[in-house]
């Protein structure tokens, strides 16, 4: 993504003199006015530009986003796209879906999120681009977070499982995301080692004692 700097006698002016420079239309943009432009003494005595730092977002984070509104249309669902967060160190966005009846897009245990997310992430990454690979997050109303904290849990009771029983313990299968979760977790304590056995999408988290 690009990002430039610009001033003008006043935001808009500076506004009009980024979008040329960066070859694009206010739609594909975010704007942060750093200083409002003051009109100096008789108009032009005293007077101090606008500065305005202009990011430009790339088509791919609308795509994205006009991929999955259009998607929950189509499932005739009271929920809106309502929230993009980006991430500067990194190519990924997070959309959150807000609204009625977000159980449906969410699924069993997130299938149908993960599900959605997956065809986003395929709508929006064309193999044959050179373009940086878009990483899209699909959440709703913080249950990410939530799943996550679930998943944790169970990381630490099973583990427990696995020593005090000092037997195998196998946990459902999950997508890559999720028995990265569980790994991690668990990856600390030297009473258990885990690892992950079977093909996608019947792959699956394997703990065992020390």
């Amino acid at each position: 993504m690009e990002e430039i700097i610009q001033e003008g006698k006043t935001v808009d002016d500076a506004l009009k003199t980024a979008l040329q420079k960066l070859s694009t239309t206010e739609d594909k943009v975010e704007v942060e006015v750093l200083e409002e432009g003051e009109n100096g003494f008789l108009g032009f005595i005293g007077g101090k530009d606008a500065k305005i730092k202009v990011l430009k977002t790339g088509d791919k984070h609308n795509k994205a986003l006009e991929f999955m509104e259009k998607i929950i249309d189509r499932m005739d669902l009271n929920i809106k796209v309502k929230k993009i967060e980006r991430k500067s160190d990194t190519e990924q966005i997070t959309i959150n879906l807000t609204g009625d009846n977000l159980g449906i897009v969410i699924g069993r245990r997130g299938k149908t999120l993960d599900a959605l997310q997956y065809l986003t992430n395929l709508a929006v990454n064309n193999p044959q681009d050179n373009d940086e690979y878009l990483r899209v997050i699909l959440d709703a109303e913080g249950y990410r977070k939530r799943r996550e904290e679930t998943l944790r849990d169970l990381a630490l009771r099973l583990g427990n499982k696995a020593k005090s029983k000092q037997e195998r313990v196998e946990l459902e299968p999950m997508p890559p995301h999720e028995r990265k979760i569980i790994h991690s977790t668990l990856q600390d304590d030297s009473g258990v080692q885990t690892y992950s056995e079977g093909q996608d999408p019947y792959r699956k988290v394997v703990i065992v004692a020390q």
